[in-house]
């Protein structure tokens, strides 16, 4: 299973990069495949160990605040491992042939 997701602390001020890098932090603790960019972080794993990751980062990023903000987004496909790195190498073989 791949979930992407973004969380964001609301009301607890101007910069919500330190509530991020906490989210990220719990993240890249898990010891599961991660990837971080600019909108999302995506983990792979099964589902309850990627599910317990996203709902810590959440508590991680909300710590603090008001009330917190949480987008998700899965690919859940039976019996399919690496795949945050296999769907980019399948694109990529098509861009560059």
């Amino acid at each position: 299973m791949l979930v992407a997701f973004s969380v964001s602390p609301m009301g607890s001020g101007p910069s919500v990069a330190p509530a991020v890098a906490r989210a990220v932090q719990v993240v890249r603790e898990s010891g599961l495949p991660n990837r971080t960019d600019a909108m999302f972080t995506t983990v792979e794993g099964e589902w309850d160990e990627v599910m317990d990751v996203v709902r810590r980062a959440t508590e991680a990023a909300g710590e603090g605040a008001e009330r917190v903000s949480l987008v998700l987004k899965a690919d859940i496909r039976a019996g399919v491992t690496d795949a945050m790195t296999a769907k980019v190498d399948r694109v990529e073989e098509l861009l560059n042939p």
